[in-house]
């Protein structure tokens, strides 16, 4: 019987011939990364729980500071103070300041055929490329840094297969958006959501990026592209190598199929409280708005800046908005200086921010009030997520968060 993408990574992980679905297998893990939400519990388990600490391979190890960048209070400064010695102390890659995990790991260490856990939910970004990456708990990466391996029970796959190409003004996100809300946030709960067709060949790795990052959204272990000619060329860009590349064998078993016609995808919203309850943006336009949000790890790179930028060329966003944008890496920042983006968005009077988590995350930056009203391009919209237990937050694309920027309201983009 054939074999999946993400089975066959695991199965190369596990050192076997074959997997299956329901298998329980050990594996060698090829990276490990931990962010300052969590590392400093880590840490902590670390030089009070064990008997003989040790770290099996540092050079595996990336630790980011990117969730409250810089610190907000003293027990922040303490955590990421703890994080930053430990690094020091064990020659951990340290990062702070220079963006938000998932898009430093893009653009400096992933790579195609590797089996990747990080201590973040959104570790399944690295699909894009081909990679097996899922999010684990404090305590499984704590096993993983120590030993260098854990174990995984081998996940069902559902294939999406997509057809056509996206209309102009329409983006991946709207359609990732989509397929959550056909599926169901529980739709596809530990389960890989493997896209393919000749849709997912018109994608870049930013697109891909879009799609396997919300994943989890609808419950899966990881979402994961093939690692085709465009994902290779974006390593040797950046001057890496695969590790392996993996296609899913013609007589694969998947648990379902779904076919998206990208041609027919319309640009839609999330509606609060829950990532799952998507509408066409034209439903919910008019909704008065307090803030907006362009980043995260989802939406705030180069392509989803230029958009905004686009949009907001020549105009202003309505005094009662506060437009927080937040280019997702030091390199993205860079980039959207060179072009002029950053001169763009402040003399339309947006507030750039420096590269972090930032709203999305919703303690550091950007918090809203009591009632207040956000849409945004971060990854969820749960009761409180952003700040205040009655706010509200919905999720759209970088043009219609910049759209309604402008407008005051939820609006689309023309």
């Amino acid at each position: 019987m054939g074999m999946t993408i993400a089975e066959k990574i695991i199965a190369a992980a596990a050192g076997v011939d074959s997997v299956k679905p329901g298998d329980i297998h050990t594996v060698k893990l090829d990276r490990l990364m931990s962010n300052d939400g969590t590392t400093h519990l880590t840490v902590d388990m670390y030089n009070n729980k064990l008997k003989n600490p040790r770290i099996a391979d540092a050079r595996k190890l990336v630790f980011i500071v990117d969730h409250n960048v810089p610190a907000d209070n003293p027990k922040t400064a303490a955590s990421q103070k703890k994080m930053r010695d430990f690094a020091r102390e064990n020659k951990i890659d340290f990062w702070e300041g220079k963006g938000v995990c998932h898009q430093i790991m893009m653009e400096h260490y992933v790579c195609p055929g590797e089996l990747i856990f990080g201590a973040d939910s959104h570790t399944c970004t690295y699909g894009a490329l081909g990679a097996f990456g899922t999010g684990v708990g404090c305590t499984d990466f704590l096993y993983g840094m120590v030993t260098g391996t854990s174990w995984v029970l081998v996940p069902e796959t559902v294939k999406f297969n997509l057809v056509g190409r996206l209309p102009e003004g329409v983006y991946p996100r709207d359609l990732m958006l989509t397929i959550i809300g056909e599926v169901g946030a529980n739709g596809c709960n530990y389960q890989v959501m493997e896209f393919t067709g000749e849709g997912a060949g018109t994608f870049s790795v930013n697109d891909r990026m879009v799609l396997c990052n919300l994943a989890v959204e609808a419950g899966a272990k990881t979402g994961i592209f093939e690692a085709d000619e465009a994902a290779l060329e974006y390593l040797r860009e950046r001057g890496r190598e695969p590790k392996a590349v993996f296609t899913s064998d013609p007589d694969a078993v998947y648990v379902r199929e779904y076919t998206f016609d990208l041609s027919k995808i319309q640009p839609v919203v999330a509606r609060p409280d829950f990532v799952d309850d998507v509408v066409p943006a034209k439903d919910v336009c008019g909704v008065k708005i307090d803030e907006a949000f362009l980043g995260s790890c989802n939406n705030g790179r180069i392509e989803e800046l230029r958009v905004g930028a686009e949009l907001l060329k020549g105009r202003k966003v309505a005094d009662s908005v506060r437009f927080l944008v937040v280019p997702a890496s030091l390199e993205v920042y860079r980039q959207a200086l060179k072009e002029g983006l950053i001169d763009i968005f402040m003399e339309a009077g947006a507030i750039v921010m420096n590269p972090n988590c930032s709203v999305c995350w919703g303690s550091c930056q950007g918090v809203i009030g009591e009632n207040e009203v956000l849409i945004s391009t971060g990854t969820r919209n749960f009761k409180g997520r952003a700040g205040h237990p009655s706010s509200k937050v919905y999720l759209g694309s970088a043009a219609t968060v910049t759209a309604s920027a402008i407008a005051g309201e939820i609006a689309l983009a023309n």
